[in-house]
């Protein structure tokens, strides 16, 4: 399909190389992690989502691992990096914002202010239009981050309209992580193919790429991209998905019953795949031994 956004397609939402002590970025395994990723059917990765533990980490910490990765795309054409950037500071998010475009990467996906529950339409309009005038430049792509239960905040149809009626080209669309098909449905029925739509829940991609979404940011793409991008493709072709989609949604519910997503695929990526076996910041802990083991049965009896 030849309408597609340039940033359509299947992106990981990376885990975050952390060392086992707890003190710094895994900066040597970035590149053989973004290889892993594009070599699995990946287009790109997000840097800093919720899967990397974005939050968790400052402007500055943030700034490190970057510079670091964007360095090795360059080993890899064609593969598109985008940054997770949104925090509750306007400031903060605009500065992180402007670096992610210095340095060159292809787009950012931003959280709303997640402090501020009750925020209203008006207010979050004004907060991202601020974000776009000073940060992002005329042929940069913002996705605004769609995950109301985690952030308390989510984007309203209409306000998802008057952005993009307003910055039509820079407020490219949204990463849909609010786990609701029918969501999904209307954001389909109200844009068509005009707001660029990644869904973030592996178990309906397929009925979000019917409903006009262009492609999938996923943390189970971390372990799962093949079967991502096969759904991908084959709807692409016009072919039916149906089989690859059923055991996409298998192993997203393997996955499901070990959240929060970061400690264990950080832990299947070691058992699997001879990653480093990284750890999480506080507070998230650590899978224990027996849950790692029992995770690693459940997914080789599907013989990932």
């Amino acid at each position: 399909m030849t309408d597609n956004h340039p940033l359509a397609g299947v992106y990981a939402a990376a885990v975050t190389p952390f060392k086992a002590d707890a003190s710094s970025f895994d900066l040597e395994a970035v590149p053989a992690l973004l290889h892993f990723l594009a070599s699995r059917g990946c287009h790109g990765a997000l840097l800093f989502g919720t899967t990397g533990e974005g939050p968790s980490f400052s402007p500055k910490e943030r700034e490190t691992l970057l510079r670091s990765a964007r360095v090795y795309r360059q080993q890899l054409p064609g593969f598109k990096l985008l940054a997770g950037t949104g925090t509750p500071s306007l400031s903060e998010t605009i500065e992180l914002t402007k670096l992610s475009f210095d340095l060159g990467y292809d787009g950012v996906v931003v959280l709303p202010p997640y402090y501020f529950r009750k925020a209203t339409d008006e207010g979050l309009f004004n907060w991202f239009s601020e974000l776009i005038k000073k940060a992002v430049p005329a042929k940069g792509y913002l996705l605004g981050y769609h995950i109301p239960g985690a952030t308390g905040v989510g984007f309203s149809l209409d306000l998802l309209a008057r952005l993009k009626d307003s910055f039509p080209n820079q407020f490219a669309g949204i990463k849909d992580s609010s786990h609701n098909e029918s969501f999904a449905t209307e954001l389909g029925q109200r844009f068509r193919k005009d707001l660029l739509v990644l869904n973030g829940t592996d178990s309906y991609f397929h009925h979000a790429l019917k409903n006009h979404a262009q492609g999938a940011i996923t943390a189970p793409a971390n372990l799962i991209s093949e079967g991502l991008r096969e759904i991908w493709d084959l709807y692409q072709e016009g072919k039916d998905p149906t089989e690859a989609q059923a055991r996409v949604t298998e192993q997203r519910h393997i996955l499901e019953k070990y959240m929060p997503f970061p400690p264990i695929l950080k832990a299947l990526l070691h058992k699997f795949h001879d990653f480093p076996k990284w750890t999480v910041k506080p507070p998230l802990e650590e899978v224990s031994s027996e849950l790692e083991e029992q995770a690693s049965k459940e997914f080789e009896s599907l013989q990932v």
